[in-house]
């Protein structure tokens, strides 16, 4: 008996360990580095710094369109940088690979078709991620943090002297959509004059959890990763809800979502969809693969909708 029970409390152990490792994952997310430039594109652009709401230092690009009274401010995913993930690479590539997910995500051509459309860009990475400083220990937050980044970028561009005049809207993907919901929750009055939203693949965290739990052979354990983030962040699950956050969005809002994702369910970005309280907004589903990558891949391969969405709220 001595020896099953050392093995049952062994078996334990190693679950446990393994609940842990996914919480801190969860909790303190590997950088990815700036691995492409605007200038690969033949892109002139500007590096430039700014301070979030609370005043976390932030680094992006800025990338001028000549005679553009046009700006577009892009927030990317999370785990990504302003410039995308190298996910073709070590350790990115392990960490995404089994998911369908291990090929890179280069996002600098987004901001080339974008600025060949007429529209200056900014471009910038949120706390905690690519070059930008770190924050509240580090940790992530879906968006309960981050919204102060959506904020400080919308406050440079505004008192910037060759952009403050200018009609914006916002690209905000993943973890920059969710990051933009709870700050229009928060700062509501941050949005004023703000055009349109275009948001690829909005998730509520707890989506992606349950999914990746059930393949550690941890589908039980929710309410224990629950406690374990919010010992490490002091933010839990209860407090990252972009679908609640939906409902405070103020501007004409195009979601688009692989509808087949393989690490979260489309039924969470039709309830943001659903929730968001305008009659201007659109729903638009990606086909025939499960792989989340190319959802931010759709805008380089098939940019006319949303091009027209930018053209139909900015003109």
């Amino acid at each position: 008996m001595a020896a099953v029970q050392a093995k049952v409390d062994s078996s334990k152990a190693q679950l446990d360990e393994t609940l842990q490792r996914f919480a801190n994952a969860f909790s303190w997310l590997r950088r990815a580095p700036l691995w492409h430039s605007p200038s690969e594109h033949g892109l002139e652009y500007e590096d430039v710094t700014f301070p979030a709401h609370d005043g976390v230092p932030l680094e992006g690009w800025f990338i001028p369109a000549p005679r553009s009274g046009k700006l577009i401010i892009a927030n990317h995913p999370l785990g990504f940088s302003r410039s995308g993930i190298p996910t073709h690479l070590q350790p990115w590539h392990g960490d995404w690979a089994a998911s369908g997910n291990g090929f890179e995500v280069d996002l600098v051509p987004d901001y080339k078709i974008l600025h060949d459309a007429g529209y200056n860009v900014l471009a910038y990475d949120l706390r905690n991620h690519g070059m930008s400083s770190a924050a509240n220990g580090g940790v992530t937050t879906h968006g309960f943090t981050e919204s102060r980044d959506v904020v400080g970028s919308l406050g440079y561009a505004r008192t910037r002297p060759d952009t403050r005049d200018m009609v914006i809207g916002l690209f905000s993907r993943c973890m920059g959509g969710v990051s933009t919901f709870a700050a229009m929750t928060r700062f509501p009055e941050a949005f004023d004059g703000v055009r349109c939203l275009l948001s690829p693949q909005p998730v509520t965290p707890r989506y992606i959890v349950q999914r990746r739990l059930a393949l550690l052979g941890l589908g039980d354990r929710l309410n224990d990763f629950d406690t374990l983030i919010r010992l490490n962040t002091s933010v839990g699950l209860a407090q990252r809800v972009p679908q609640e956050w939906a409902k405070n969005v103020r501007v004409p809002t195009f979601l688009y979502q692989v509808r087949r994702d393989s690490v979260t369910d489309p039924s969470d970005v039709q309830a943001m969809y659903d929730n968001i309280p305008l009659a201007d907004k659109k729903l638009q589903w990606i086909e025939g693969t499960t792989a989340r990558w190319d959802g931010y891949l759709e805008f380089q391969r098939r940019p006319a909708p949303m091009l027209e969405w930018f053209e139909q709220h900015m003109s």
